[in-house]
């Protein structure tokens, strides 16, 4: 029998480009059916940036199912030319209508091994110029903890998050693929101070090996412990399930739940622990 580890305070929920060919209703029964909380809408497909109106209806949709938006999942690259990225103030207005004030950013067009000085430089500047107007609305800005960015590498993040020094800079966690368990928690304690969500897959050991979660179980159980037990409440969030199967991603939910609820024997839903 695997030992229980007590996991911080975390809720379980779906990143909605997982699907971008189901509409947001279908998302929506679909998150309900798997029995998790919330959903990060995506800015490309479900909630196109800009488009306050369609943002509205979907908060709407979204909170009369009884779910929570965990973040807008923005394709904001910071300090990328303009038609690489949308613009900062169609992002913000549509996590406004959204209701959420977490707002997920990529650390440029360029990985820390191809970004030259002048490029990290821009980044920066950037970071710092949207955390200003964010912070102004009581919002954060989350980074995509992803490779072909300045978030590729976790020296090269720290360095970011050091540099930008906002107070309402954060960045969200996911495993860099081919990285043992052991590296993944060491990134995710050298990043506690700025940890917020964390997006959950298992790609083993390749990004091209799409496996079930529960193939991964073990490594999850160490990874979701391993965030920083600070009062903070935290979202895990599938993302990117194998086979882009909606059935399988009801599996993949269970045993999330599972996982959250310290246990791999299968508890009922009824007994999570994060109260919703």
């Amino acid at each position: 029998m695997t030992t229980s580890i007590p996991i911080p305070t975390v809720r379980p929920g779906l990143v909605s480009v997982t699907f971008r060919t189901l509409t947001p209703e279908q998302i929506v029964a679909l998150v309900q059916r798997a029995g998790l909380v919330g959903i990060e809408w995506g800015g490309d497909v479900h909630v196109p940036h800009g488009d306050t109106a369609l943002a509205s209806r979907t908060r709407k949709m979204t909170a009369d199912a009884g779910l929570v938006v965990s973040a807008y999942g923005s394709y904001y690259r910071c300090a990328a030319p303009a038609d690489k990225t949308p613009t900062w103030d169609a992002v913000m207005a549509s996590a406004a209508a959204l209701g959420t004030t977490t707002i997920r950013v990529w650390a440029g067009i360029n990985g820390s091994a191809d970004a030259g000085a002048d490029d990290r430089a821009r980044v920066i500047e950037d970071l710092k110029r949207i955390c200003q107007l964010a912070a102004a609305q009581r919002m954060t800005v989350d980074l995509e903890y992803h490779g072909g960015t300045l978030t590729d590498t976790l020296a090269s993040t720290l360095s970011l998050l050091q540099a930008a020094g906002a107070p309402n800079l954060r960045t969200f966690w996911q495993p860099r693929h081919g990285v043992s368990a052991e590296g993944s928690v060491a990134d995710i304690r050298a990043l506690s101070r700025w940890l917020s969500n964390v997006h959950v897959f298992h790609w083993w050991p390749t990004s091209a090996d799409r496996k079930p979660l529960a193939d991964g179980v073990d490594r999850w159980r160490e990874f979701l412990a391993a965030l920083p037990n600070d009062g903070k409440s935290r979202f895990a969030s599938l993302e990117f399930v194998s086979c882009d199967d909606p059935e399988q991603f009801i599996r993949d939910a269970r045993t999330l739940r599972e996982v959250l609820a310290g246990s791999s024997c299968g508890q009922d839903a009824a007994t999570r622990p994060w109260g919703v």
